[in-house]
């Protein structure tokens, strides 16, 4: 039997190929120039699709905003959002009442199960520098019991995500343990509470000349390893060029080495699947194309619940700080 712990390569396109029990994955990375008054970029949009701009001309896109960057409402249901917000903020509103501005570290777990509306608008606060913005959205599968539980999200707070830091590496853990090591509890229904879900997601940063080995998994977990940041990394016997994932055996350990000058980023999902059949059409992620009909019928008829803000698409004051406000009235400030 071969030793060798990668057992496929991808290219890394838009969005990023998951498995089992994830369904997509999206790098966004812009380099959003200086604000203007209304949380915009203080740039001509001149030459940009507005409405579904997602071209990077100049290194930035408006996303689905027309006035600032982002995603406005938007329904889902049956599956659930992961948003790790690396650089830049977010400001959050859904049809629940729930509102909140997280980023710069943060993470938003939302469990959108029979239906939600919301919307993720980038506000550009800085009038005097650059506005830059790095995220990953992952969306993780709920599993047919839990597929119209009521909706629900956690914030997972810069400071309550734990870091390891060992020669050289930095593991960020917002799902999942290594070792005695644990992120944040998940949301109750989410497949990552199942006690043998093995569900992980990490990032690794490796520093020039660093080693660091990822632990074997449970056997017939899912796990990948994307490779975004970086020259070239070895995994295990294999070299990867950045913009590269892997399909790891789960049952080895793999041991990462970064030989580059340079700093090496990884990220990585791993799960044990669901194994239930995935039909999706947009934002609806069900079993069968009778239930995303449903959806449909649910959404028109009902709007999962109506939007009670004013616009598509708001934003927060300029001043405002990180907080989120659930729908139960509960307030969370950082």
């Amino acid at each position: 039997m071969s030793n060798d712990v990668v057992l496929e390569q991808v290219a890394l396109g838009f969005p990023w190929q998951t498995l089992d029990p994830f369904l997509f994955c999206v790098h966004h990375d812009d380099a959003y120039p200086l604000g203007n008054e209304v949380l915009g970029p203080a740039a001509s949009l001149a030459g940009r699709n507005l409405g579904s701009d997602f071209e990077g001309k100049d290194g930035w896109r408006m996303y689905h905003g027309d006035t600032v960057p982002g995603f406005p409402q938007h329904p889902h249901r049956g599956f659930e959002t992961v948003t790790v917000v690396r650089r830049g903020l977010i400001d959050h509103s859904d049809s629940l009442g729930a509102t909140a501005r997280f980023g710069r570290g943060d993470a938003q777990w939302l469990t959108a199960g029979k239906g939600i509306v919301h919307c993720e608008m980038f506000p550009l606060l800085e009038t005097r520098s650059p506005n830059p913005l790095e995220l990953f959205q992952i969306w993780l599968n709920l599993p047919r019991a839990n597929k119209m539980v009521e909706p629900h999200f956690s914030m997972l707070w810069a400071d309550t995500i734990p870091t390891i830091t060992t020669e050289g590496a930095e593991i960020s853990l917002v799902a999942g343990h290594l070792g005695d090591v644990r992120a944040p509890p998940p949301p109750p229904k989410s497949w990552a509470s199942m006690p043998d879900s093995d569900v992980a997601i990490w990032t690794i940063k490796l520093q020039p000349g660093a080693s660091w080995t990822v632990p074997p998994a449970t056997r017939g977990t899912n796990r990948m390893l994307y490779f975004f940041a970086g020259t070239q990394l070895r995994v295990g016997n294999t070299s990867l060029d950045r913009g590269t994932g892997a399909r790891l055996k789960e049952d080895l350990p793999a041991v990462l080495v970064n030989n580059e000058e340079g700093e090496a980023e990884v990220l990585i999902l791993q799960g044990q699947p669901i194994g239930e059949p995935v039909v999706s059409y947009g934002p609806f992620v069900m079993n069968s194309q009778q239930e995303i009909a449903q959806a449909f019928a649910d959404y028109q008829r009902t709007q999962f619940g109506g939007w009670p803000w004013k616009r598509d698409d708001p934003v927060h004051p300029r001043e405002q700080g990180r907080f989120a406000k659930h729908a139960d009235g509960k307030l969370e400030q950082r």
